[in-house]
């Protein structure tokens, strides 16, 4: 009789077992269920390393780890390598036993099949997900919830609708999911009491509209979810009818726009025949407007049976789905009206025409408009004169007719002289209606064949329609001589001369561009030699044009290179024959230009804008100097010259006072001079300004006094120091009586309102005398010192004046 193995018993499990070797990791014995799981005889298995069987990588780690952690035992999930080289789902566990025939433990490892249950799983997985995509991919936003009201089952299009946040998705937080969604909607009451009634209804559907905050509108229908006929949920279906919400809402529009529509609609047939009108067309078309139902639509126009209308129209379908044009519109007593009509063509999904709608405005207002439109494109909105434009059609016609006849033309270019003053001091509005009647004196000038163009601002272009010299000229002279007359605005007269340039067909250009161009030049020539006549085009002149910009340019240079200079022109006290103060003069030399007159640039300065450069460079020397004289011990007045543009720039103050304060100047020995046309222009604005100087203590002086538009109101309201009169009255003295009025005149307002008076350009001792004798108190020019250098100028007052610059240095000595 054969002895059972003692390893017998192992052949009763239910599992397969190995039984390894601790120390060697061999199978030293296998039952028979490893036998049928492995499909291996066990003969073949023992005496194998279990790595040869046991292969994955989770099992090579735990199999490689110190005998310890083996012997601590394991239960996991994992799988083997059956014969067939397929991997085997089991679930392992390993122990530590001791069992008979073996001297030492070993380790047990027993393994369940678990094939059967993860094809089970699997196919469980397999449904599971399918589901959950037949789910995800319904139009709809589905939501499943227990009676209990818990989320049992959502979709990803419900979480899209209801922007419901990730992480509450994740965390499947019920409550954070409820609370979003009656967050989102725009009534959160009525939201939460219609799912309160819902919810008291198990069995019942529902339906109901929410409307987001977002703008969304949502269908949400409810329906039981039923188990053996009980309720057991509630599945909640919600669709997006935003779309349809607002197709439904833009009919109804749509429908309200046709009706209040104030352009005229119609509605035809795919037979072009008329279904319907809205009031706007039954206005446009009249009384008839009921008869033509059923008509062809064309026959709203007259033109019912013209079928060549209708053809154009057909192709403007094909082509762009509408047609566009102007048509006339019979009315009521034989009377029509113009009309925009657009024909618009409605398609079916297969292309043809079902409908069509045609659009009508009335274009009689337009019509009236357009030609009030082309009427100001041709014309000066100010002046009513022809404006470029229809100068230059006739112009061109001119040319044309010259070539045929061998004749020519002028075109005269004619500038406004100082106009700018008048706009200044007594405002745009004013100039605007001293334009308006220069316009009609120039009119009066000429002959109905020529033309008279305002281009803009002060500037005016003639047309004459003889093109010869002498005929030119004697217009020219003839406008001189109108325009020199007295005009008379608001009971104010007074006199505008002007400059004119003229240019000659076809010897001085071949367009009205060379032509307007050129009389241009000769205009500025005019301006350049004094201003108030006439000149002819010449060649040269563009030579002297381009003169005018290199001196420009080499001006700008000038500073930056130390061709720029400040002199100072001493300004005596007749009582006592001391030095009383000094006026800033700009000098320059350059070395194409040679000495440049202050006459040519000053004004050149002024027109470019660089005054506002120059100005202040010239500031910041003449206070330098003077802060020099103070601290030398001849603190006396410097006077520096103020340009319109300069004054007004808003910083103008404060850079006064940093200079000052930078040179350690008192603002008493600073005096600005000013014209009188700064004082008029925004008189609010500077009389202002000049309060602040004042208040610093900076004195204020009016150059030129009485050759501007003189105000005599502002000598009262401003704080005036000092009034200058102009060389030209001074240099008619003695013998003048009109200059020698004028200067009594000035002196006797100077005295009355305790205005100092200082009399410029004085060159004889006979001159001095006369304005000592009418009590002038102070005189620059020539007499005493033309404008010098800053040395030679400190030079003048240490000679003249050495008592006050010992008694200067006695006070500065401890």
């Amino acid at each position: 009789m054969t002895e059972p193995s003692p390893m017998g018993w192992l052949d009763g499990l239910l599992e397969a077992v190995w039984l390894v070797d601790e120390a060697t990791l061999l199978i030293t014995h296998a039952n028979e269920r490893a036998a049928r799981l492995m499909g291996r005889r066990r003969a073949d298995m023992e005496g194998s390393h279990v790595l040869a069987l046991a292969a994955t990588p989770q099992d090579v780690a735990f199999w490689s780890e110190p005998a310890q952690v083996a012997a601590d035992g394991i239960q996991s999930f994992t799988s083997v390598l059956n014969a067939a080289g397929t991997l085997v789902p089991v679930e392992r566990r390993v122990a530590r036993v001791s069992v008979p025939g073996h001297d030492a433990p070993v380790l047990m490892v027993t393994m369940l099949d678990r094939s059967q249950q993860d094809a089970t799983e699997r196919e469980l997985e397999t449904l599971l997900t399918e589901l959950r995509a037949t789910l995800d991919s319904a139009a709809d936003g589905m939501l499943v919830c227990g009676l209990d009201g818990n989320v049992r089952a959502f979709n990803q299009r419900l979480a899209q609708l209801w922007n419901l946040p990730r992480e509450t998705l994740v965390e499947r937080n019920d409550a954070a999911v409820f609370s979003h969604m009656a967050g989102e909607v725009v009534d959160p009451d009525q939201y939460a009491e219609r799912l309160a009634a819902i919810a008291r209804e198990p069995t019942q559907e529902s339906t109901d509209i929410l409307q987001l905050r977002n703008g969304t509108v949502l269908e949400q229908r409810s329906v039981p979810q039923l188990s053996h006929g009980r309720p057991v949920g509630r599945v909640y279906s919600f669709r997006d009818i935003t779309r349809q919400t607002e197709i439904q809402a833009s009919l109804r529009l749509a429908s309200r726009v046709f009706e209040s529509s104030l352009d005229a609609i119609f509605i035809a047939d795919s037979q072009h025949r008329l279904m319907r009108m809205n009031p706007g067309c039954e206005r446009l078309v009249g009384p008839a407007a009921r008869t033509f139902e059923g008509c062809m639509a064309a026959s709203l126009f007259g033109i019912g049976v013209d079928q060549a209308f209708m053809d154009r129209v057909q192709q403007g379908w094909e082509r762009d789905g509408f047609w566009e044009g102007e048509l006339w519109l019979p009315r009521e007593n034989r009377t029509y009206c113009a009309v925009q009509l657009t024909w618009v063509a409605l398609r079916d999904d297969k292309g043809r025409i079902v409908q069509s709608i045609g659009f009508m405005r009335d274009l009689t207002l337009q019509h009236a408009a357009q030609k009030r439109i082309e009427e100001l494109a041709f014309s000066d909105a100010l002046t009513g004169l022809p404006n470029r434009l229809l100068l230059s059609q006739r112009v061109d016609t001119a040319i044309a007719a010259a070539h045929q006849s061998d004749s020519g033309f002028a075109i005269l270019f004619l500038d406004l002289d100082r106009f700018k003053i008048i706009n200044d001091s007594l405002g745009h509005p004013f100039g605007d209606r001293v334009l308006q009647l220069v316009a009609e004196r120039l009119q009066a000038c000429l002959r109905q064949t020529d033309m008279l163009c305002r281009l803009g601002g002060d500037e005016f272009v003639i047309y004459l329609h003889i093109g010869e010299a002498a005929v030119a000229e004697g217009v020219a002279r003839r406008i001189l001589d109108d325009m020199l007359k007295p005009f008379m605005l608001d009971d104010m007269g007074f006199s505008i001369q002007c400059s004119i340039g003229i240019a000659l067909y076809p010897q001085d250009g071949d367009t009205l561009d060379d032509l307007i161009k050129q009389a241009d030049t000769a205009m500025y020539r005019v301006k350049d030699r004094g201003r108030g006549n006439y000149g002819f085009y010449k060649p040269q002149m563009n030579a002297n044009l381009l003169s005018r910009v290199q001196m420009e340019h080499a001006m700008r240079q000038a500073i930056g290179h130390q061709r720029m200079a400040v002199h100072y022109q001493p300004q005596v006290s007749m009582a006592t024959g001391r030095i009383v103060g000094a006026e800033a003069l700009a000098r320059w030399t350059d070395p194409e230009f040679g000495v440049v007159s202050p006459g040519l640039f000053i004004p050149l300065a002024e027109e470019s804008g660089y005054i506002v450069t120059l100005g202040a460079w010239v500031m910041e020397q003449a206070v330098r100097e003077a802060a020099v004289w103070m601290h030398s011990g001849h603190p006396i007045m410097i006077s520096v010259n103020v340009s319109a543009l300069e004054f007004r720039q808003p910083d103008f103050v404060d850079r006064i006072t940093r200079l000052l304060a930078v040179h350690q100047l008192p603002p008493t020995l600073l005096e600005l001079e000013l014209t009188e046309s700064i004082l008029l222009q925004d008189a609010q604005e500077m009389e202002q300004r000049l309060r602040v100087l004042a208040k610093l203590g900076i004195g204020l002086a009016i150059d030129d006094f009485g050759t501007g538009y003189s105000s005599l109101a502002y000598l009262k309201k401003l704080t005036i120091h000092k009034l200058k009169i102009d060389q030209s009255f001074v240099r008619g003295l003695p013998d003048d009586e009109g200059d020698r009025a004028i200067v009594s005149a000035i002196i006797s307002i100077g005295q009355a309102m305790h205005v100092e008076v200082v009399a410029e350009g004085v060159e004889t001792k006979v001159q001095q005398s006369v304005l000592q004798q009418m009590q002038c108190g102070h005189y620059q020019g020539f007499l005493c010192a033309p404008g010098l250098p800053a040395p030679e100028f400190r030079a003048l007052l240490a000679a003249t004046q050495p008592v006050q610059a010992q008694a200067a240095r006695k006070q500065t000595q401890p």
